[in-house]
């Protein structure tokens, strides 16, 4: 699907890949509503997907120049090169956070889980305020451990969470 990049200039290509660099590392990802116009939802999902799919394998394979260059044939010439030169810049930070990533899975693992759902109520204004929050609890075994983890969230939060975790399951269903 990252022949879809191939509706963006090259120049602002470049910004996008550097983005979707950006959200793997942890930092701000990019945003939907700058390209809305030019792709809809499902293959803006599906461009992220490809490119977050395509960084990881690449750097993870240690692929090199051509074998990277061979799998974008089906990307135009200047949109490929962009994806490379990406690539080559930000592939030591993509590197640190794959190990990071894996290093963190291997080191714990959920045994369980409980959510609640809570009304979040101001002292001063009960009556006004209506935010609903979840509560998650987590039970993490880090080391033959088991650490409680309890994490709350807004609307807004949740569906972030829910879409950044539909999103790795999607890279990962892609990397079997």
């Amino acid at each position: 699907m990252v022949v879809l990049l191939s509706r963006l200039p090259v120049t602002e290509c470049l910004k996008l890949c550097h983005r979707v660099v950006d959200g793997l590392c942890g930092h701000e990802p990019p945003c939907r509503a700058d390209y809305n116009t030019t792709w809809s939802l499902e293959e803006w999902l599906q461009l992220l997907n490809s490119l977050s799919a395509f960084f990881c394998l690449a750097v993870g394979n240690n692929s090199s120049d051509e074998e990277v260059v061979a799998g974008l044939s089906d990307v135009g010439r200047g949109h490929a090169e962009t994806l490379l030169s990406v690539l080559r810049a930000r592939e030591e930070e993509i590197q640190r956070t794959l190990l990071h990533r894996t290093n963190s899975i291997s080191s714990a693992t959920l045994q369980d889980f409980d959510w609640q759902l809570k009304l979040a109520l101001s002292s001063d204004k009960i009556s006004s305020l209506h935010t609903p929050l979840l509560s998650l609890s987590l039970d993490l075994r880090e080391n033959g451990a088991v650490r409680p983890v309890t994490v709350e969230m807004n609307r807004e939060e949740l569906n972030t969470l829910i879409t950044s975790l539909e999103a790795a399951n999607k890279v990962m269903l892609q990397l079997k």
